[in-house]
């Protein structure tokens, strides 16, 4: 698990196949004021992260950011079963097999208000997702919405895929089929993304793909440019 600042870490996990590429897999854990974890877009678990969580703190959010991210909840829901589980809600609709606690479409900011901020990244009837912002380390967390891959693990055909669509590092952004699902909706998620921008993050966290912790600003503005 590797600290990225104060009360913030991140951990990357087991590779997953999507649409025949190896991705690999990252969650977030910040650790709040009341010294419980919040956890994003958990990981598969494993007796050496269980042990490496419990040193951290008592695990009080799982975090399911978009309809995607869910694949090892059932998993940490077993593991620690006083958590509170909050999703988008596609993904509330897609896993009726679990309980949530609410809905990240709603007000659930206040539960960890002043601590982390958070933003409904939506414009697109295909995709919607919960962006978050860690005031204290100013690190911008995001899932799907910035891929941004090395390509060392992809076959050359992989790779050369992965640049036309432009999820590859240095150059990552929204994948360019999810970029074409904001024909009719750019007037909304431009709104995002100033947000985004107002929040001036210092680190930019994905569950895909190389961290950005230089000049952040500016990789979003490239990375965006195609809501222009």
């Amino acid at each position: 698990m590797e600290k990225l600042g104060e009360n913030i870490w991140i951990c990357d996990g087991t590779t997953v196949s999507f649409l025949g590429f190896p991705f690999k897999t990252r969650m977030t854990v910040i650790r709040l004021a009341t010294g419980e974890l919040w956890i994003h877009s958990p990981i598969k678990m494993s007796p050496a992260l269980s042990d490496q969580i419990a040193q951290l703190g008592e695990v009080k959010y799982l975090i399911a950011p978009n309809h995607l991210h869910h694949l090892f909840i059932s998993d940490w829901l077993s593991a620690y079963p006083q958590a509170l589980l909050f999703g988008t809600d596609e993904v509330i609709k897609k896993r009726s097999d679990l309980t949530f606690e609410g809905s990240l479409n709603s007000s659930t900011e206040a539960l960890w208000a002043g601590e982390i901020e958070q933003e409904l990244f939506s414009g697109s009837p295909v995709m919607e997702e919960c962006v978050f912002f860690h005031v204290t380390s100013r690190t911008l967390i995001v899932t799907d919405l910035v891929e941004n891959f090395s390509g060392e693990d992809f076959n050359y055909w992989q790779r050369l895929v992965a640049r036309g669509v432009g999820i590859l590092a240095p150059n990552g952004k929204t994948p360019l089929d999810w970029r074409l699902s904001f024909m009719f909706g750019k007037e909304d998620a431009r709104i995002h993304l100033e947000r985004l921008l107002a929040w001036k993050p210092q680190t930019l966290v994905m569950s895909h793909g190389e961290i950005v912790k230089q000049n952040v600003g500016q990789f979003l503005n490239r990375s965006f440019d195609w809501l222009i």
